[in-house]
């Protein structure tokens, strides 16, 4: 039988073709590329590893917290899940566009599984011009002091939307932290009514090109309003005009009432992501 061949640790002298892939899936790859052009290959600086597949990098995966597969066929998917299946699990999802997703939890799945969710379809969106309907202007940065009135919000978010407590198991101060950087780099917005946050959102990962928009949340009391599309209008306002990128963003096929701000806000969509959390 022919043996495959086997997913490869890029390294510097890779950095041209990396490029080229990031470069060929701008709004796909944005999660990696914004890695990548801060820190670079090397895993040290990285966070992570990037594997590749083929000489021309037919494929590709980040492997870090997350295992990220960007491109590549069956061979490539289970060319990296043979490399990820020879040392200990360290992400705690899986998530990218649904194709290699799907292909690589089918390779990893016996050793892995199961997962504590599979979230198959997820449209992702773009918006690479402005917002269709005003944006809220009472919507603004979230300031470093304000940290502890912006933490319970972000914790909801993250509970409702991946079903555990960040706080649980000893991740407060973690959680807090990661919080606290979105905060102090300029990613983190709200708005506050009377001391306390009834929209929230995030621009989670920021390439040269591309923002995606994550942890969109309005307080369970002013849902319905409106809060949530003109929220979200003005951070991809931000993006937009004020940061010179594409807006984009992925979200939950059954999630029909976001789905249908995002589409009043003029997010199209373009592909599809799927999410396996472990």
């Amino acid at each position: 039988m022919l043996k495959l061949a086997g997913a490869r640790l890029l390294e510097e002298r890779d950095a041209m073709l990396v490029r080229s892939v990031l470069d060929s899936a701008p709004v796909a790859a944005c999660m990696v590329a914004a890695r990548v052009e801060e820190a670079g290959i090397h895993p040290l600086r990285l966070g992570g590893e990037l594997w590749g597949y083929g000489s021309k990098l037919t494929g590709m995966c980040f492997s870090g917290a997350n295992l990220i597969p960007l491109r590549g066929g069956p061979d490539a998917m289970r060319a990296f899940a043979d490399r990820a299946l020879r040392r200990r699990r360290v992400c705690s999802s899986l998530v990218g566009p649904t194709e290699q997703v799907l292909a690589l939890w089918d390779e990893v799945a016996a050793q892995w599984g199961p997962a504590r969710d599979i979230r198959a379809e997820q449209p992702l969106m773009v918006l690479a011009e402005s917002p269709r309907i005003a944006p809220d202007p009472l919507v603004r940065q979230v300031r470093p002091d304000e940290l502890d009135r912006y933490l319970p919000a972000a914790i909801a978010m993250f509970t409702e939307e991946v079903g555990v407590d960040p706080c649980s198991d000893g991740g407060a101060a973690s959680y807090r932290a990661r919080v606290a950087d979105l905060i102090a780099t300029g990613r983190a917005f709200a708005r506050f009514e009377g001391g306390e946050v009834v929209f929230k959102a995030e621009i989670g990962a920021m390439s040269r090109t591309v923002g995606q928009i994550q942890g969109v949340w309005v307080h369970p009391d002013r849902r319905s309003t409106g809060l949530g599309t003109a929220g979200t209008a003005a951070v991809a306002d931000r993006l937009i005009r004020g940061l010179g990128r594409t807006a984009s963003l992925y979200v939950n096929d059954y999630n029909v009432a976001a789905r249908l701000a995002y589409r009043k806000v003029g997010f199209r969509r373009i592909g599809s992501f799927s999410t396996v959390l472990l």
